[in-house]
């Protein structure tokens, strides 16, 4: 199983659930300008040209990050990475994998590189995005994982892009529970290792 990944960009979080999952797995590096990989053309392999990719054992090959949770997730039930499937409890999961990303990071990954032309409408941008954080920040003040409890693969996914708060000059110092969260996350041994694996800082 090849994990097609970019060092800190979103495939991250599945890099995290893998191995929280405790599933066997290869990095495979792309270069995202260029659309490279080690076996040279990555649109052959997704014709989507982004990350992350998840190739599986049988040749199949899935994309969008809150689908492939959900898939590592699925292999192993009984790690709890998600509520069973067709539970109220998996919607509630689905729902903030989907806020996740539709509301954090399509707002946080729009302010890298030359996406935002003006600083205008990049400090609209982040305004929205701390509207959404927020929300985010007020449910994590009252419960220590975002389904609750324990880890999810949800969680996962906001660790990985929370991280880019501070490379997109998105300020959270206000956000105390979404710092008290990164910094739980950071002291998780899968966190630890995927983020060495990638060869990027913590």
């Amino acid at each position: 199983m090849n994990l097609f990944y970019s060092p800190g960009a979103c495939a991250l979080a599945s890099q995290i659930a893998l191995r929280e999952a405790g599933l066997n797995f290869e990095l495979v590096k792309v270069d995202l300008k260029a659309k490279e990989y080690s076996g040279g053309d990555y649109k052959k392999i997704n014709p989507k040209g982004y990350i992350p990719a998840l190739q599986l054992p049988n040749g199949h090959l899935m994309t969008e990050g809150a689908v492939i949770l959900q898939w590592i997730a699925d292999q192993v039930p009984d790690k709890n990475l998600l509520p069973k499937y067709g539970t109220m409890e998996r919607y509630k999961a689905m729902e903030w994998l989907n806020f996740i990303a539709t509301e954090i990071h399509k707002g946080l990954g729009s302010l890298f590189g030359g996406a935002v032309m003006n600083e205008e409408t990049k400090e609209q941008i982040k305004g929205k995005v701390q509207l959404r954080l927020a929300v985010l920040d007020q449910h994590l003040q009252q419960n220590p994982f975002i389904l609750g409890e324990t880890f999810s693969v949800a969680d996962a996914y906001a660790y990985n892009v929370l991280r880019w708060t501070g490379l997109v000059g998105v300020d959270i110092a206000h956000h105390k529970a979404l710092q008290n969260f990164i910094s739980k996350m950071a002291d998780r041994p899968t966190v630890k290792e995927a983020v060495a694996a990638e060869g990027i800082r913590l």
